[in-house]
């Protein structure tokens, strides 16, 4: 029999909620959690082994050192497959995820399969690396979603002939299969067939399709920088020390906006970053290298800015959906609305 092992974070297993955020990684021997619902499903063609749990936090600020923490956990275990997830909506599950499948993949060479909801981050990091089922917003859909992992599963590990993502029910992975049409239709023929189609109104699927991407109008030129309040927002995660607002360090839902109005300078000790994809240290030893706090106090005294605002927006870009970075950043542009912005400062990392 075939063996697979399968990961998931603190909460699926069972050690507990966002106060066991920070746990470290663990292997555990047979089935925790979903993970007995996937052994069962598999039947007789695989049996989850072990479970690796770690919490969603550790993983997300300490990446380097989980992922070789579990890789080490692995070297021992022998194993046809692996699992993680499914992580539902949840953002620094679906990223971690992502994280450890894609080390698997690329250290053991066995296949690697997860499942997300469409807009997790995890999606459009690690679709190019992972075999990735679109699934549920929460673990309502747990039932539904683990069956789709291991179905999968067992044509992978039969050996049986995979057809396109589209229907084997994954997301596209950038990877495109030769295929043959029976009558055979030239190429010349079916672009044609389209273009008439698209001509005449009708209903047609590109072979190429591209992405859908947004364009937001560029904003005119302020006219006067020297009348100007200006505003600072930065996706680096500074924040005062502590975090009062609890922002997230990877897929952040949440955003801060904090008084400056008497800084002059961000203090190490009294401000901090919380992102979580990069390495603090200079940034905790001098916030203003990513929030240019003191330089824009040196350009108000100098009077070639009208003014700093009194707040400073934060938050964390890493694995911040596309979702929550829209609704944040409408937000903050009604809150800068308000308070009659003529510009904006915007920082990352």
């Amino acid at each position: 029999m075939k063996k697979a092992i399968h990961y998931i974070n603190q909460f699926f297993g069972q050690i507990g909620g966002e106060d066991q955020a920070d746990f470290e990684p663990t292997i555990q021997e047979g089935t925790v959690g979903p993970a007995l619902l996937l052994n069962n499903l598999l039947g007789s063609e695989a049996e989850v082994t072990h479970t690796v749990i770690c919490g969603d936090n550790f993983m997300g600020s300490r990446t380097e050192e989980a992922i070789e923490r579990i890789l080490d956990f692995l070297e021992d275990k022998q194993f046809d497959i692996f699992f993680a997830g499914p992580a539902f909506m949840a953002g620094r599950y679906g990223v971690a995820c992502g994280e450890i499948c894609k080390a698997v993949r690329d250290r053991f060479d066995v296949p690697v399969i997860s499942s997300m909801y469409v807009e997790n981050p995890g999606v459009d990091m690690f679709h190019k690396d992972v075999y990735i089922f679109p699934g549920g917003n929460s673990a309502v859909s747990m039932r539904q979603d683990v069956p789709k992992m291991a179905q999968f599963a067992k044509k992978l590990l039969l050996g049986e002939g995979l057809q396109s993502a589209e229907e084997e029910g994954y997301v596209p992975c950038g990877i495109r299969l030769e295929s043959f049409k029976e009558p055979p239709i030239p190429a010349a023929d079916r672009a044609v067939d389209m273009l008439l189609k698209k001509l005449n109104g009708e209903e047609f699927e590109t072979e190429m399709p591209m992405p859908v991407i947004q364009k937001v109008p560029i904003a005119p030129p302020v006219e006067d920088v020297t009348e100007a309040t200006i505003a600072l927002i930065t996706s680096g995660g500074i924040v005062p020390l502590g975090n009062p607002d609890k922002i997230q360090s990877a897929s952040a839902t949440k955003w801060g906006k904090y008084d400056i109005d008497f800084v002059e300078t961000l203090e190490s000790g009294q401000w901090e970053t919380v992102h979580g994809g990069f390495d603090p240290t200079a940034a905790n030893t001098d916030p203003n290298i990513i929030v240019p706090v003191d330089v824009l106090r040196s350009l108000e005294q100098e009077q070639k800015i009208g003014k700093l605002h009194r707040y400073l927006y934060s938050t964390v870009g890493t694995g911040t959906t596309q979702a929550e970075a829209t609704r944040m950043g409408k937000e903050i542009a009604q809150d800068l609305h308000e308070a009659e912005i003529s510009a904006v400062i915007l920082t990352s990392t």
